[in-house]
């Protein structure tokens, strides 16, 4: 990567404002509000840029300075010391460089995008590192897109971001009301449930949505009588429940073994 040279957008020194703005940016109102979340690390932010996303400003420790690549001019550079970096993060260890991001204007699923793919369908998952580390699972495994009930956490959480380790980058992520979805749609409806077919005996072809449920409650019951395709990971322990994120890894690694 090349380093970064002198620009008029470059600055030092954050004012009062300036750190009580993005402090604000932790809470889901003002970044709803002000259309802009936080990322950070230097891996995720190069991600980013290199992405559609549109970067608004990099706050970077000087030493971080060279890791960045060739901006455009539009993006605000400021450097920051280990002080203003603690008051900004979010993070309890700050990875030494943070983004402002604009906030994409949201679209509506295009149902027509589900056939000839899969698809995860989250319905109710609270967590944001699930949320961030099914998005990441979702990337490995060459899925384009998920879709969220409207009260699954919010993917730009600063811990969800996080978790996602730059895939969010890649991944389109929708919020849907899911029971009208699931009744338009003309592709199978897998649901993981835990009185399913064997993972192993099913038929997953070559397109299809899975639905994954609450970590707690699993999936409601009006969307598990949408469900087409009931699966379950089969049990061999005593474990009383997987982890929905592991749970989407597991699913999303035979469905790629079976395509």
């Amino acid at each position: 990567m090349h380093e970064i040279g002198h620009s008029p957008y470059y600055y030092s020194m954050l004012s009062k404002s300036q750190i009580g703005f993005i402090k604000s940016l932790h809470q889901k109102k003002y970044r709803k509000e002000n259309g802009i979340f936080i990322i950070e690390g230097i891996k995720s932010i190069v991600e980013f840029i290199e992405s559609s996303y549109q970067i608004h400003s990099i706050y970077y420790l000087a030493q971080y300075q060279s890791l960045l690549p060739n901006l455009p001019a539009n993006i605000k550079l400021f450097e920051v010391n280990n002080a203003e970096l603690d008051k900004i993060s979010t993070l309890q260890t700050p990875q030494g460089v943070l983004a402002l991001v604009h906030i994409p204007k949201t679209s509506s699923l295009d149902v027509s995008s589900l056939k000839g793919s899969f698809s995860l369908v989250l319905d109710g998952v609270q967590d944001p590192g699930n949320l961030g580390t099914i998005i990441r699972t979702a990337d490995w495994f060459g899925f384009k897109q998920i879709i969220c009930s409207h009260n699954t956490v919010e993917i730009y959480n600063p811990k969800t971001v996080q978790a996602t380790m730059g895939s969010l980058s890649r991944v389109n992520v929708y919020y849907e009301d899911l029971s009208v979805l699931l009744k338009g749609i003309n592709v199978p409806v897998f649901g993981a449930v835990l009185n399913g077919t064997s993972m192993y005996e099913t038929k997953w072809g070559k397109e299809g949505v899975v639905i994954l449920g609450n970590e707690g409650q699993g999936i409601t019951p009006e969307i598990i009588n949408l469900i087409t395709n009931p699966v379950t990971i089969p049990r061999v322990g005593g474990a009383e429940s997987l982890n929905v994120a592991i749970s989407a890894a597991i699913l999303c690694a035979d469905i790629c073994r079976n395509l």
